[in-house]
């Protein structure tokens, strides 16, 4: 299904079918069967909420607001990074001097972008604002459960999504073959047929949503002693996939995104500001600002892998070349295809310790070019404007978002005043003192934490929601099973009660020895 069929059919339902999930049994046991939840207190709620209710408005919204929105955000306005795109996608990678104005980052490596890009699309699927146009969140539906349980994979389970699942073996998802390697099962015309069209909207993307298939179905392979199957097989193998997600998140992710010290001051301290009532809706602060953190880490291009070309040269392209004439195989890292060469070598993403991984670039407030210039089928509501950072402000009009500096001042943390925005003075707003929220975190991180992380109120709203929703959620492991540890096997074969992506994407069979690279 397309992302505007899937919008049409969120719009009359589906996002309550969606919102199925899994709950535990005793700790380390099999899961119960899907959709049932009884966390105390606790209640999904498919709309979005506030973090800061009592907080006015950045801005009065209005023509003249609109019109210095879209001129921040515009193709070479001040967030745009300038990237020489004619330098080709090779140079933008080993050429530095050509990443002087978008310097890459020191402290993680290109994965990380994406496994955030994945992970926003597992919680948040805005389907009923309008962009621009004052919604209160309340009235807006969230398409995803805000739950980090990997609906965007499963779908509402094998029963009320089998298209999804395998007709030979009901426990395991649907995989595919590019050619060389694994593709997401796709329709005749392309297009993917999994739970979230949003993860086919590049490569990279569509890599990590094979990862999880494949771990899933490996998980299951692993359950079954002498090949007999079960009636709890898919129920145990998704909590275990689904965990040891969550592991990562809070053990590998989460500490590079905010810093371990914020990440051990929300699990010790405890929450002061995501403090939901009796339902866990999905913040605007954090869904509208804080964790799009990560369009400042994409980089203009990639290698995609070491050897993909016919030639078994690597696969190198932009993000997005919206220049270039539509083609079955196109040389961008473009989702929605199909050939032997799109497949991810993800030594490039993630550190196998064999020298080939890449940086992703810092947070700070300028953004690579492509993301300037995408292609109208990458944006899931199918309308204009295609320039991703104009996207992003015009979300602060919608949701009446609060100012960083007024969300600083309430959380009595460090607030940057008007000297460190100079370049929005000019617009006679009084911008620099009331400063979108995207773009203030996206400053703070640049001046406080040199780029290598989000600032300290960017790290707190990121870190409170995400462990929030995991302490909130009766099936996640930190409610669960808060002294669970990983039981699958690291890289050395062995299980050591530890885990990172790159023993998560061994066990997937997607590692590079796995692919013989």
């Amino acid at each position: 299904m397309g992302r505007r069929g899937f919008l049409q059919t969120l719009g009359v339902g589906a996002a309550a079918s969606a919102a199925s999930t899994f709950s535990p049994g005793a700790a380390g046991t099999a899961a119960a069967t899907p959709g049932h939840r009884s966390a105390p207190g606790f209640g999904y709620q498919p709309m979005f909420d506030r973090l800061f209710p009592r907080l006015e408005p950045f801005a009065m919204a209005g023509p003249a607001l609109t019109e210095a929105l879209l001129d921040i955000g515009r193709p070479g306005g001040v967030l745009d990074a300038n990237d020489d795109l004619s330098a080709g996608p090779i140079r933008l990678i080993t050429d530095l001097s050509l990443s002087e104005n978008n310097p890459n980052s020191s402290h993680q490596s290109a994965g990380s972008t994406f496994m955030g890009q994945f992970l926003a699309h597992d919680m948040t699927f805005d389907v009923g604002s309008n962009l621009g146009s004052a919604t209160e969140p309340e009235a807006s539906r969230n398409g995803r459960t805000p739950m980090l349980d990997l609906d965007s994979v499963y779908g509402s389970g094998p029963a009320a999504s089998p298209q999804l699942y395998s007709a030979h073996d009901r426990a395991k998802l649907r995989i595919e073959s590019g050619g060389a390697f694994e593709d997401l099962p796709r329709a005749g015309d392309g297009s993917a047929i999994i739970a979230d069209p949003r993860n086919d909207e590049n490569l990279v993307l569509a890599g990590l949503q094979c990862a999880f298939i494949k771990f899933h179905n490996n998980a299951v392979d692993s359950l079954r002693s002498g090949g007999v199957r079960r009636a709890g097989d898919f129920a145990e193998a998704r909590r275990l996939t689904t965990w040891h997600y969550q592991w990562l998140l809070v053990h590998e992710f989460l500490p590079q995104f905010v810093g371990p010290a914020m990440v051990d001051n929300v699990l010790r301290r405890g929450r002061r500001f995501y403090q939901p009532g009796a339902g866990a809706g999905m913040p605007i602060e954090f869904q509208g600002a804080a964790f799009r953190f990560g369009h400042s880490m994409i980089r203009p291009s990639y290698r995609a892998n070491l050897a993909g070309n016919p030639d078994g040269s690597p696969f190198f392209g932009f993000l997005f070349d919206t220049t270039a004439a539509p083609t079955a195989d196109p040389n961008d890292l473009s989702g929605g295809c199909r050939s032997a060469r799109r497949f991810i070598g993800w030594q490039t993403f993630f550190d196998f310790g064999d020298g080939n991984v890449k940086p992703n670039k810092a947070i700070d407030t300028t953004l690579s070019t492509p993301l300037f210039h995408l292609p109208l089928g990458s944006i899931a509501s199918g309308d204009h404007p295609t320039v991703l950072p104009q996207r992003t402000l015009l979300r602060h009009v919608t949701w009446s978002m609060p100012s960083g500096q007024a969300i600083a001042r309430t959380m009595r943390l460090e607030t940057l005043g008007a000297e460190a925005f100079p370049e929005l003075a000019g617009y006679g707003l009084g911008l620099e003192a009331s400063t979108p929220l995207f773009y203030y975190l996206l400053k703070e991180a640049e001046l406080l934490e040199g780029g290598r992380q989000l600032g300290p109120v960017g790290g707190r709203i990121v870190a409170e929601v995400l462990l929030g929703l995991l302490q909130l959620d009766a099936a996640s492991y930190l409610n669960a099973a808060p002294n669970w540890r990983p039981t699958m096997p690291t890289r050395s074969e062995s299980v050591t009660g530890d885990f990172r992506m790159v023993d998560f994407l061994t066990f997937a069979g997607v590692d590079p020895t796995s692919r013989g690279q």
